[in-house]
């Protein structure tokens, strides 16, 4: 790192210290020639099925693997609609459709960027019509089924499930949760009386370990999460071309399999990920300080009562976005927008027929929001440079304005 420069995200230094523990997994994958499969695989589904409080994991290639898997083996099918949120990466409404269904759209809540429960409510009551022999919802225009919902646990917060869930139950939907920046993450359900895990409350639920996750693979990497042995097993064969064994092919699948090696290092890694997502609170509490200390310049991340966030990360909203985050990459400090294209806007949906105005919230928070430094081993005099830079940023412009 560059002498005053603070970087968005630092993947170097998170693993020096892990160098002697992912040598021992090369070893073991080069002295064996296990590299598909085996046991470094199965012992990092066992280990992270209990970190999520799942009874199955099933690792694969990535996170848009795991929730196409998911969504397949939850029963979704060609000509369904998935119901999502218009803000996220675009993997989310990619695995929908590669499974075959049409991504549709409800807003968000303005302050903890996820699915709204009474968007939903609002599109199953207004958009829909229910048919009760079937016992499926139907979308009024374009006649199909509405079979599935998928909350994305944005930022490493998740999404307000309990009446997601009694939703989801009255209209026969199931839930995916789209958990790929929430390793960690918890909720409070009312309903259980108990702090949740996200991947432990839907029906199944998807993981990113895309490098920069809050748990990152050396490469990519993804898993799936489920208490449903048949989703489970179905998962397993999705992953390998559909093998129930070697070249028995019981369904058409995929090549999305976990390589063994980058198993072996998120097993290694899974045993700091509770102490890493404790210094991401820690550095979030130190930011949410400060900045109140500057005189609440900007909009600050929220954290419900029935949420333990894991910071994967420290999103503010400005309504100077693009003069800030110049200014700041002019003094060395990097940040990044996640995301700034609502999706029903994107070229790629084009064809779905949105148009401007069609989700209010989303649409303007993507045009405010800016993610800041955030990272294990983040320095609280590195903190106090980015908000002193941000504040400073700010005063100026409002003096000249």
């Amino acid at each position: 790192m560059s002498e005053g420069k603070i970087p968005f995200l630092d993947l170097v230094a998170v693993h020096q210290g892990l160098q002697d523990e992912f040598v021992e997994v090369l070893k073991t994958a080069l002295s064996t020639a296990g590299f598909i499969g085996g046991p470094m695989v199965h012992g990092f589904e066992q280990d992270f099925a209990q970190f999520c409080g799942s009874r199955f994991c099933i690792g694969v290639g990535s996170g848009t693997d795991a929730l196409r898997f998911a969504l397949i083996a939850a029963g979704v099918r060609s000509g369904d609609i998935v119901v999502t949120v218009p803000n996220t990466f675009i993997a989310t409404t990619e695995a929908i459709s590669q499974a075959g269904a049409r991504p549709d759209f409800v807003d968000i809540d303005e302050q903890t960027y996820t699915l709204d429960p009474m968007e939903l409510r609002r599109y199953l009551e207004t958009k829909c019509t229910w048919d009760a022999a079937l016992k499926r919802a139907f979308h009024k225009e374009t006649g199909s089924p509405v079979t599935a919902v998928v909350p994305v646990h944005l930022y490493g917060q998740m999404a307000d499930m309990d009446p997601i869930l009694d939703l989801a139950t009255q209209y026969n939907l199931k839930v995916i949760e789209d958990a790929c920046q929430a390793q960690g993450a918890e909720y409070f359900s009312q309903k259980e009386n108990r702090w949740l895990k996200a991947g432990s409350v839907g029906h199944a639920a998807a993981f990113s370990f895309y490098p920069g996750k809050n748990l990152g693979a050396c490469g990519e990497a993804g898993a799936v999460t489920t208490d449903d042995e048949q989703v489970a097993q179905t998962c397993r064969l999705l992953r390998d071309h559909g093998q129930s064994k070697k070249y028995f092919h019981d369904i058409e699948g995929y090549n999305g399999r976990l390589d063994a090696i980058q198993a072996g290092f998120l097993r290694a890694k899974l045993r700091h990920l509770k102490t890493w997502n404790e210094q991401r609170r820690e550095i979030a509490e130190r930011y949410d300080k400060l900045f109140a200390e500057a005189g609440g310049v900007l909009i600050l991340p929220h954290q419900p009562e029935w949420s333990r966030s894991v910071y994967h990360l420290y999103v503010v909203q400005t309504a100077d976005r693009t003069h800030l985050q110049a200014r700041l990459d002019e003094v060395g400090i990097g940040t990044g927008i996640h995301y700034p294209i609502a999706l029903h806007l994107t070229k790629a949906y084009e064809n779905l027929g949105f148009q401007v105005g069609d989700f209010p919230v989303a649409e303007k928070a993507v045009s405010r929001i800016l993610s800041l430094p955030m990272f294990p081993g983040l320095t609280e005099g590195q903190q106090e440079r980015v908000v002193t830079e941000i504040q400073r940023c700010i005063k100026f412009a409002i003096s000249v304005s």
